[in-house]
């Protein structure tokens, strides 16, 4: 149900760098349409801004309902999501940042975020960054080269910089160079899911992410045979589209002798990464200074408990909760998980996931607090502040 807006509709542009059916771009780009329906719901007129992946010649006019201006991408430089662009985009976002209220840059160290920024600070419309953890200090000459010219712009310029974490807070600050005086505080959030109720049949563990380095998914594969141990019947599923890992997962799948009880689904839909949730016992994501995890608030949102590394921002949150398990290492994530394979332990943390996912992150109360950040953004540049 539509909720009447509490202040004159504002057209909001969502600028994030790549969306692809897929997810290839992971979680900036569904808190930027998690945020866009929120939006909506109350009134106002989000539209997305994007490179396209995998969608052929012509990419959708819209994402999940909310209007989309996607170009596909086209690769300049050999440095991943850094090195992609589109000559197309750019040209309208000169157009597009001129009839929003509000531009909300989902802002990476890249050839399409950077120059949205830019222009709408150049045709004076506020601009809300919001960085997900990308935007930290860096030793690499590119970075140093962006900051220098683009990024400790955007951050000055700014009307709002939401951080997730104090840790995310402190590196953007060492970005600039001096404390930011612009900064707001804002937690990811999800919609409100149905818990699911307990799964039927034998112990099935879930990873859901992209297969990256610092997402660790051999640390998973690592604990399957420690959980096999105590419980014989147990699967594991892998899921997430590969970015660079995959040929490892698959050797070290083939050298436990695994084959039959891990299995690799590959990139799901959103949609499809939610059913996968809800079939699980225990979510598992290993990674290593996560700021803030999608996939384990969707964990959360559906009652699955999760299972995450203390360096992981959402640690602290879930250990408090009871709602999963924070591990020191790798070393621990097969106690983890069986601790939560206990019928009465997996119905407490469960309930005590779904609860915390309500109360805690609901997207709901995010959208509240973004509003009021774009209140004040839209009333400084009208000069009322």
């Amino acid at each position: 149900m539509t909720v009447p807006p509490s202040a004159p509709s504002l057209r909001v542009l969502h600028a994030v760098t790549l969306h692809s059916p897929t997810g290839a771009f992971g979680g900036p780009v569904r808190v930027a349409l998690n945020l866009a329906h929120g939006l909506r719901e109350r009134g106002h007129e989000p539209r997305l801004l994007a490179l396209a992946d995998g969608f052929g010649p012509t990419p959708p006019t819209d994402v999940e309902g909310i209007p989309a201006r996607l170009h596909n991408a086209k690769r300049l430089l050999p440095l991943g999501f850094s090195g992609i662009t589109s000559p197309a985009l750019l040209s309208e976002a000169k157009t597009l940042v001129r009839g929003a209220d509000v531009v909300h840059v989902h802002l990476a160290r890249d050839l399409v975020t950077l120059p949205v920024a830019l222009a709408a600070l150049k045709a004076d419309v506020p601009v809300v960054l919001q960085t997900h953890g990308m935007v930290d200090p860096s030793d690499k000459l590119l970075a140093k080269v962006l900051d220098a010219l683009a990024v400790r712009r955007v951050l000055r310029g700014a009307a709002a910089v939401l951080h997730l974490t104090t840790h995310e807070r402190r590196g953007l600050d060492a970005v600039l160079g001096t404390p930011l005086t612009n900064a707001h505080a804002l937690v990811n959030g999800v919609p409100r899911q149905d818990r699911r109720p307990a799964p039927d049949g034998p112990p099935r563990i879930l990873y859901a992410a992209r297969l990256q380095a610092r997402k660790r998914p051999c640390d998973f594969v690592a604990a399957a045979p420690d959980i096999l141990r105590r419980h014989p019947d147990a699967r594991f599923v892998i899921a997430g589209p590969d970015e660079g890992e995959l040929p490892a997962v698959q050797k070290m799948i083939a050298d436990l002798g695994l084959g039959d009880r891990v299995s690799y689904l590959g990139a799901l839909g959103s949609a499809e990464v939610l059913d996968e949730l809800r079939r699980a016992h225990v979510y598992v994501l290993p990674s290593v200074d996560e700021p803030f995890p999608m996939s384990v608030l969707e964990s959360l949102s559906v009652g699955t408990p999760a299972v995450v590394t203390v360096s992981n921002g959402l640690a602290s949150a879930v250990r408090d909760a009871g709602a999963g398990r924070a591990v020191e290492d790798a070393s621990q994530l097969a106690d983890a998980v069986v601790a939560l394979l206990d019928p009465e332990e997996a119905r407490k943390a469960s309930a005590a996931a779904h609860m915390l996912a309500t109360d805690a992150f609901s997207i709901d109360a995010v959208v509240e607090d973004l509003l009021e950040v774009y209140g004040r953004a839209t009333a400084q540049a009208r000069g009322q502040v």
